[in-house]
């Protein structure tokens, strides 16, 4: 990559992509980025409200799926480098409604890499006589890959695909997608498949900010089934720093795991929550007058609200990522813990009741 650049990224005021944006533009700061987002349920404009006087910052209210549009941004702002988050990704929304996601992960992705074809390939912008050196980096996940049972080893970028889900399985079609592109027509991609995010911003439907927010509204925390699902969880930062090193150390062409190393089940998530939370509320006057809601927090007995639930079809079981390629090749390496990240998660949303206040 080029000293500065200039980054389109799409699906930058979800959750990971706005972390993705503010983590680049933090330490990028004279890369100039763009963001193109439809603004969905789960997409948010506020998450980028620190960059509103950022002068290399453009957002464009738009949907991937508008070819046109995105051939526009590639020209009109001489993009170099396409960082692509945009997609539906609840599995429970996927199972009830599947079409938004072949809409979005399929369609979406196509119509991204025929704009990167035409615009880079096909008519290729050159700065003087040198034409521009430029990257498609696909944000997947692990999801792709199925399911383990308990004493499997973790996935690797080796593992066969095996979606179960209509989520897993249009994210499935848009890794090949990718991948064809870059072995059809030259196309230069990278793709990342990552471990189950948690942070800042992260929409309440989700487990985590769900236990929390239930907690601070004295609402059940729902944990299916038997709660023994495993996942492999990693602090959004992290992910965003793993990200970095594969766009400017990652070879053309290649998938990259960024895991945590970090495998818990569900129950004991929510457990850890519960422990924490009645940890922050102790002897914290200003926390209770701000959440009276949070009683069971305040009396130190969060996880009387944990409910168990009917178990969602398809559940997998077990996620695990092998991350030794990327480690080994880029040196990635989180720098959270589960725990410290956790802290650090509930700390923001206790700081934060304004921003998922209206979303919940």
């Amino acid at each position: 990559m080029k000293k500065n650049n200039a980054l389109l990224v799409t699906g930058g005021a979800g959750f990971i992509g706005a972390n993705f944006v503010l983590y680049w533009m933090l330490n990028n700061p004279n890369d100039k980025v763009i963001v193109l987002d439809a603004l969905t349920y789960a997409g948010n404009r506020e998450n980028l409200a620190s960059l509103k006087e950022n002068q290399n910052f453009v957002f464009v209210e738009g949907n991937i799926c508008d070819t046109s549009l995105v051939e526009s941004l590639l020209q009109k702002h001489q993009i170099d480098t396409i960082v692509h988050f945009a997609a539906e990704s609840h599995v429970d929304r996927s199972i009830t409604g599947p079409d938004a996601f072949i809409e979005t992960n399929i369609i979406g992705t196509y119509s991204l890499l025929k704009a990167a074809k035409k615009i880079w390939i096909d008519q290729p912008v050159e700065f003087g006589n040198a034409p521009i050196k430029h990257r498609f980096h696909h944000v997947s996940t692990d999801e792709v890959y199925g399911t383990l049972e308990p004493n499997d080893p973790a996935f690797t970028e080796d593992t066969p695909y095996a979606p179960n889900s209509p989520y897993s399985a249009s994210k499935a079609a848009s890794d090949h997608l990718v991948r064809a592109y870059h072995h059809t027509y030259g196309l230069e991609v990278t793709t990342s498949n990552c471990s189950n995010n948690y942070g800042p911003y992260h929409f309440p439907e989700k487990l985590i900010p769900l236990i929390i927010t239930n907690i601070l509204n004295d609402k059940p925390l729902p944990v299916f089934g038997d709660g023994q699902q495993i996942r492999d969880w990693l602090y959004v930062e992290d992910h965003a720093r793993g990200i970095e090193l594969v766009l400017k150390n990652g070879r053309i062409g290649e998938n990259y795991n960024i895991g945590g190393h970090n495998e818990w089940a569900n129950i004991d998530i929510v457990k850890l929550v519960c422990e924490k939370m009645n940890q922050a509320f102790r002897d914290n006057s200003k926390l209770k007058k701000q959440y009276p809601l949070a009683a069971k927090a305040i009396g130190g007995k969060a996880q009387d609200l944990i409910t168990y639930v009917t178990d969602r079809a398809g559940h997998d079981r077990r996620y695990a990522i092998d991350a030794t390629k990327t480690n080994k090749e880029l040196n990635y390496a989180p720098k959270e813990s589960f725990e410290s990240g956790i802290e650090r998660t509930i700390e923001w949303y206790l700081s934060n009741m304004a921003w998922w206040k209206v979303l919940i």
